[in-house]
C-alpha cells in the first residue's frame, strides 16, 4: 500500500442538515493529509446540499430516494481513494479517525476493512432518550472490540480492492444493508472493530422512532441468520437475545401473577432479574457514568427495547415461515449455505 494513500471519505445524507456541517467540518479537520470528501445526497428535502456546497464539499444529488446502500455506492463510483471512508451525516469524527484507520489498514494487509466505535456521550440532542441510546449502542460496540462480522458503516474505512471484489452494497436492504455487507466481506476478508477510530453520534432522541427502527431491524435480520444459523460477530451476542426473550417474557408472567395469585410475582421478578444480569456490564456502566437516578430510567428504556426486539423477531420468524420473497429477502447478494 502506498504509504499516504488516497482515502475517499463519503458521506450519505438524506435530510441531515442539522448535523452534516458538524459532521464535514470534522471530516475537513482530519489530521490526515490525503482526504478527498464526496456528500451523495439521497434526495433530501432540507438544504442538506447546501449547507455541504457552503463548506467547498462536492456534492451528487440523487434524483430519488434510495437509501444509504444505494447512496454509498453512487460515492464509492464517483471517488477515486484507495481507500473508502464512509461516515454517517449525523457523526463527527475524532480528528486522527481517519489516521487511525489508514494506520491499522496499512499495518494488516489482512484487514479488509476496520469500523469505528462511537463515545458514550450523544453529538447534539442531549435528551434522557439520546443518552440511553448512546450508552447502550457504545457498549455494546466497545464490548465486541477486534475481528467482527458485523460492519459498522457509521464510521468505516474499507480497502478500494476489497470493495470491488465483495461488490456493492445491496440497494434493496434499507435496514439491514450493514450486516449484509459484513457477512459478506468477513467470509473473504478480516473486519475488525476498533476504538482506535471514534467519533460522535447523534443518536436517536425519541422514544418512537428508535422502538420502530429496532422492531424492523430485528424482524428483517430473521432471514440472513435463518440461512447464517449463527449472530453476527461484534454487536448481538446470544447472551442479549436472551436478555431480551426473557425481559418479553415478564410479560405473560405478570399476567399469570395477576390470573393466580401474589406468591406468582416470584417468577416475573425472577425473569427480569434474569435479563438484566445477561448484560449486567452495561448496567454497571450506566451507574458509574450516569448515577441511580438514570440507571432506573435506562432500565425501563432497555425494558421496552427487549420486547421491541422480542417482538419484532417473532413477527420476522411468522414472515419467514408464510412469505418465500422474505426468505429469500438476501438471496441476491448473500447466498449463505449451511455449514457442513
Amino acid at each position: 500500500m502506498n504509504p499516504t494513500p488516497l482515502v475517499s471519505v463519503i458521506v450519505p445524507s438524506y435530510n441531515y442538515a442539522a448535523s452534516l456541517e458538524v459532521c464535514l467540518r470534522a471530516v475537513l479537520d482530519q489530521t490526515y493529509p490525503a482526504i478527498e470528501v464526496l456528500v451523495v445526497d439521497d434526495h433530501s428535502t432540507d438544504d442538506s446540499a447546501g449547507v455541504a456546497r457552503s463548506l467547498g464539499v462536492r456534492v451528487i444529488a440523487l434524483p430519488d430516494n434510495g437509501g444509504c446502500g444505494r447512496a454509498r455506492n453512487v460515492g464509492v463510483a464517483n471517488s477515486a481513494g484507495e481507500i473508502l471512508f464512509f461516515v454517517d451525516a449525523d457523526v463527527a469524527m475524532a480528528p486522527d479517525a481517519v489516521a487511525e484507520a489508514v494506520a491499522v489498514l496499512t499495518a494488516e494487509p489482512q484487514v479488509g476493512a476496520v469500523c469505528g466505535i462511537e463515545d458514550p456521550e450523544p453529538l447534539l440532542h442531549d435528551t434522557a432518550i439520546a443518552r440511553y441510546r448512546g450508552l447502550q449502542y457504545h457498549h455494546w460496540s466497545a464490548s465486541g472490540e477486534g475481528e467482527v462480522t458485523f460492519l459498522f458503516p457509521a464510521m468505516c474505512a474499507i480497502r478500494r480492492s476489497v470493495y470491488d471484489q465483495v461488490g456493492p452494497f445491496n440497494p434493496a436492504l434499507k435496514q439491514t444493508e450493514e450486516v449484509d455487507y459484513g457477512y459478506r466481506l468477513s467470509r473473504r476478508h478480516r473486519l475488525l472493530l476498533t476504538s482506535r477510530v471514534r467519533g460522535r453520534h447523534d443518536h436517536d432522541h425519541e422514544l418512537l422512532p428508535l422502538l420502530r427502527k429496532l422492531f424492523h431491524r430485528a424482524r428483517l435480520r430473521i432471514p440472513l441468520y435463518a440461512r447464517a444459523r449463527r449472530f453476527a460477530t461484534g454487536f448481538e451476542t446470544a447472551a442479549r437475545a436472551w436478555g431480551s426473550l426473557l425481559a418479553a417474557a415478564t410479560l405473560p408472567a405478570l399476567l399469570l401473577a395477576a390470573l393466580a395469585g401474589p406468591v406468582w410475582l416470584l417468577a416475573p421478578a425472577a425473569l427480569f432479574g434474569a435479563s438484566i444480569t445477561v448484560d449486567r456490564a452495561m448496567y454497571a456502566l450506566v451507574l458509574r457514568r450516569r448515577g441511580v437516578r438514570f440507571l432506573l430510567f435506562f432500565v425501563a428504556v432497555h425494558f421496552m427495547v427487549n420486547v421491541t426486539i422480542t417482538t419484532g423477531v417473532g413477527v420476522g420468524v411468522l414472515q419467514w415461515l408464510t412469505s418465500r420473497p422474505f426468505r429469500r429477502l438476501y438471496d441476491s447478494t448473500f447466498p449463505v449455505e449451511a455449514p457442513a
